[in-house]
C-alpha cells in the first residue's frame, strides 16, 4: 500500500555497535595474557648458566661483575664493560649462577663484599613460580572455553551459529509506519485494530476472560501492503517487532529451521509484548501429505512442526502475537490456520477506486504535482492495480517529467507511466513498415470502434498503433467502477471486442496475421470460464466443471472428472459462444465499414487518439490538433540554434 514520504528530518543518530562489557572473567584472561607475554619476553633475553667455583667465584675476583642479586635458588647479574671486554662479543652478558641455597651462604657474602660487589637479597613469591609454569596452559584453556565452549552453550559460535534466528529486530519507538502511511484497506485496518488494543491494554480483555487471537493471517495478492501493514500494527502498538522471512529458516542443515524457530519464540517472549512477523511463510507452511516429494523426516516438515509446538505452547499470559502474510493460502497446512494458532485471516485485497485514490495522492506528496492532475481520472484508470503498482506508477510519472526537464509531473506524465508500468514502455523509436503499421491501425480501429459501441463493455480511454511491450497497439478502456462480478452481457460483450482487430485485418487487408493471438487466448480462457466455472452454457447449465486438482506439489493431477460426452458437450459451448461473439462483431464492422476506416486513418495521422477523438469521428467530425509530423517538424524547430543563419534560395 501507499507509504508518505517523511518530511522532517531523523534527528535519531544510528545506534553503533553494542558495548562490549568486560566480566570477571575476562579482566582475569586479560591480566593473564599480559603477563604471559611479559614473561615471553623476559625469557627472550639469552642468560648464561655458569658454576659456582671456579666461574663465578674468579668473575668475582677479577672484577668482571658489578653487582648480583641472591635469590632462594640461583644468583643473577650482569656483567660490566671489564667482564664484556674479556669476553668474546657473541657471549650473552647475562648470567646465573645455580646454587643450593646461595642466601645462607656467609662465605659467598664476604666474597663480594671483600671484592666491592654490590649485592641484594630478593624474596621468592609463591606465586611467580606457579604462574610462570602454569599461565601457558591456563591461558589456552580460557581460549578453548571462551571461543568454543560457552558459545556451543548458547546454541552459537564460529562453528555452532547455524541454529540461531536470522530474524531481524525492530524497536517500537523506531517504526515510522503507522496506519497513517496505510490506504486502501481500511476493512483490514479496522480488523486488526483489535491486536494494537490488546497491545496497549491487555488488561482490558483479561478482566471479563477474553482472549486476543494468537496468530493473524494477512492474506492477499502480491503488493497489497501485507508487510506495510505488519509494520502499521508495530508502529500503532508501539512494541518490538520481529521480522523474519519463511526461507530464512530452512537451511543445507538438517534440523536448522526448528532450531531457529525455537530461538525466534525464545527471544520473543523475553521480550514480551511484540510482534512477530512471518514473511511469506507458505515457504514452510505447505500442506503436509504422502506425496512422493514428502517425507516424515522432511526439513521444512520439521520446521513447521516447530512452529505450531510454539504456537500452541503459549501461555495466556504470553503477550507474543504471530502475524504471517502469504498470497498462497490455499496450500497451508490445515493445522496451521486452526483456531489456537492462526485463527484469524484477514483478507488484504487489491483496492478499489476510493482506496486507490487514496493511494495515488499519499504517493504523490514525495513528488512536485501539477495542481490541474486529475487524480480520480487517474484512480478510475488504474483497475486491478496493486499499492505496490499504484507507487511504481508515481515513480515513474517522476523520471519520465525529470527526463523531459519538467518543473513538476503532469497528467500526461501520469498516463505514460501508468501504460509502462502495465504494458510496458512506448517503443517509438522502432521503424515500423508501413504495410504492417496499416496493418495495426486498422486492427487498433475495429477494437475500438466495437469498444464505442457496445454498451455494456467498459468506455473506450483511447487507441494507439504505437508500439509497447510486446504489442504492436493497444485499445484500452477506462471503466466506470471496480467489478466485482462479470455479468453474461459483459462477457459477451469483451468477447466481440477480442474479435475486432481480427475481423478489420480480413475486411481491410484481405489477410489474417498472427496479431491476434492475445485477443484469441484472451476470448477461449473468457469463454471457457463463462462455460465451466460460471454456469452460463445454454446447454451444460449451473454445474462446475473445472478440475479442483491440488496445487499444493503432492498431488498428481488424475484428469478430468467429468465424462468424455460431457468435454465434448463443454467444447461445443465455448465453440458456440466464440462463433456467436465473432459472427455478431463482423455484421457490426461491416455495418460501420466506413466508420472503422476513418479511425484506422486518423491513427495512422496522429497515432494515438484519446476517447474524444474517437467520439468526434464517429459523429463525422474532423479532428484539429497536430499530427505527428508537425509535433516532430517543432521539435526540430526548438533545438535549432537562433544564430543560426537562414538558408539562401
Amino acid at each position: 500500500m501507499a507509504e508518505p514520504k517523511n518530511k522532517e528530518p531523523n534527528l535519531q543518530q544510528p545506534s553503533g555497535l553494542a558495548k562490549y562489557h568486560r566480566g570477571p572473567f575476562n579482566w582475569l584472561l586479560l591480566a593473564m595474557v599480559i603477563m604471559t607475554l611479559f614473561m615471553t619476553i623476559n625469557r627472550w633475553h639469552p642468560v648464561e648458566k655458569i658454576d659456582y667455583f671456579p666461574d663465578f667465584v674468579n668473575h668475582v675476583k677479577q672484577g668482571h661483575i658489578t653487582s648480583v642479586k641472591i635469590k632462594s635458588d640461583r644468583i643473577t647479574g650482569t656483567f660490566n664493560d671489564a667482564g664484556k671486554a674479556a669476553r668474546k662479543p657473541e657471549d650473552p652478558v647475562n648470567f646465573e649462577v645455580i646454587s643450593e641455597e646461595p642466601g645462607k651462604d656467609e662465605k659467598l657474602k664476604e666474597l663480594l663484599v671483600e671484592y666491592n660487589v654490590g649485592y641484594s637479597t630478593v624474596e621468592q613469591n609463591i606465586w611467580v613460580p606457579f604462574l610462570w609454569n602454569l599461565g601457558p596452559i591456563l591461558l589456552f584453556a580460557a581460549l578453548i572455553y571462551f571461543f568454543f565452549i560457552r558459545n556451543m552453550r548458547s546454541g552459537g559460535g564460529m562453528l555452532m551459529n547455524f541454529g540461531r534466528s536470522k530474524h531481524r529486530v525492530r524497536a517500537g519507538k523506531d517504526s515510522k509506519v503507522t496506519f497513517k502511511n496505510v490506504a486502501g484497506i481500511d476493512e483490514a485496518k479496522e480488523e486488526v485494530a483489535e491486536v494494537i488494543e490488546f497491545l496497549k491494554n491487555p488488561r482490558k480483555f483479561k478482566k471479563i476472560g477474553g482472549r486476543i487471537p494468537r496468530g493473524v493471517l494477512l492474506v492477499g495478492p502480491p503488493g497489497c501492503g501485507k508487510t506495510l501493514l505488519a509494520k502499521a500494527i508495530a508502529g500503532e502498538s508501539d512494541v518490538p517487532f520481529f521480522s523474519i522471512s519463511g526461507s530464512d529458516f530452512v537451511e543445507m542443515f538438517v534440523g536448522v529451521g526448528a532450531s531457529r524457530v525455537r530461538d525466534l519464540f525464545r527471544q520473543a517472549k523475553e521480550n514480551a509484548p511484540c510482534i512477530i512477523f512471518l514473511d511469506e511463510i507458505d515457504a514452510i507452511g505447505r500442506k503436509r501429505g504422502p506425496g512422493f516429494v514428502s517425507g516424515g523426516h522432511d526439513e521444512r516438515e520439521q520446521t513447521l512442526n516447530a512452529i505450531l509446538v510454539e504456537m500452541d505452547g503459549f501461555d495466556t499470559d504470553d503477550q507474543v502475537i504471530v502475524i504471517a502474510a502469504t498470497n498462497r493460502a490455499d496450500i497451508l497446512d490445515s493445522a496451521l490456520t486452526r483456531p489456537g494458532r492462526f485463527d484469524r485471516q484477514v483478507v488484504v485485497p487489491l483496492p478499489d477506486l476510493r482506496g486507490r485514490l487514496s493511494i495515488l495522492k499519499i504517493h504523490a506528496q514525495k513528488v512536485q504535482c501539477s495542481p490541474d492532475i486529475n487524480w480520480e481520472r487517474m484512480a478510475r484508470g488504474t483497475p486491478m492495480f496493486s499499492g505496490a503498482e499504484l507507487e511504481a506508477l508515481i515513480n515513474e510519472a517522476a523520471i519520465g517529467a525529470s527526463m523531459q526537464n519538467k518543473d513538476y509531473v503532469e497528467q500526461s506524465d501520469l498516463e505514460e507511466a501508468r501504460d509502462k508500468v502495465r504494458w510496458g514502455r512506448a517503443k517509438k523509436s522502432r521503424a515500423a513498415d508501413e504495410q504492417d503499421k496499416r496493418l495495426a491501425a486498422y486492427h487498433e480501429a475495429g477494437h475500438a470502434l466495437i469498444q464505442s459501441l457496445l454498451k455494456d463493455a467498459d468506455p473506450l480511454h483511447k487507441v494507439s498503433i504505437i508500439p509497447r511491450g510486446p504489442m504492436g497497439g493497444a485499445t484500452f478502456a477506462l471503466p466506470e467502477k471496480d467489478r466485482l462480478y462479470y455479468s453474461k452481457k459483459y462477457c459477451l460483450a469483451e468477447l466481440q471486442i477480442c474479435f475486432g482487430g481480427r475481423i478489420a485485418e480480413e475486411m481491410f487487408c484481405q489477410d489474417i496475421t498472427s496479431g491476434a493471438q492475445s485477443d484469441i487466448r484472451h476470448a477461449t480462457q473468457l469463454a471457457r470460464e463463462m462455460v465451466m466455472e460460471w454456469g452460463m452454457g445454454e446447454q451444460l447449465g449451473a454445474v462446475n466443471y473445472s478440475s479442483d486438482a491440488a496445487s499444493d506439489g503432492y498431488m498428481i493431477p488424475m484428469g478430468p472428472d467429468y465424462s468424455q460426452k460431457t468435454a465434448e458437450m463443454i467444447d461445443a459451448e465455448i465453440r458456440k459462444l466464440i462463433d456467436t461473439a465473432y459472427t455478431n462483431a463482423a455484421d457490426l464492422l461491416k455495418t460501420k465499414r466506413d466508420k472503422t476506416e476513418a479511425l484506422a486513418l486518423a491513427l495512422l495521422k496522429y497515432e494515438t487518439l484519446d476517447a474524444e477523438d474517437v467520439k468526434i469521428i464517429l459523429n463525422n467530425g474532423t479532428l484539429e490538433k497536430p499530427t505527428i509530423n508537425d509535433l516532430l517538424a517543432k521539435e526540430e524547430q526548438k533545438t535549432k540554434s537562433p544564430t543560426e543563419p537562414a538558408e539562401e534560395n
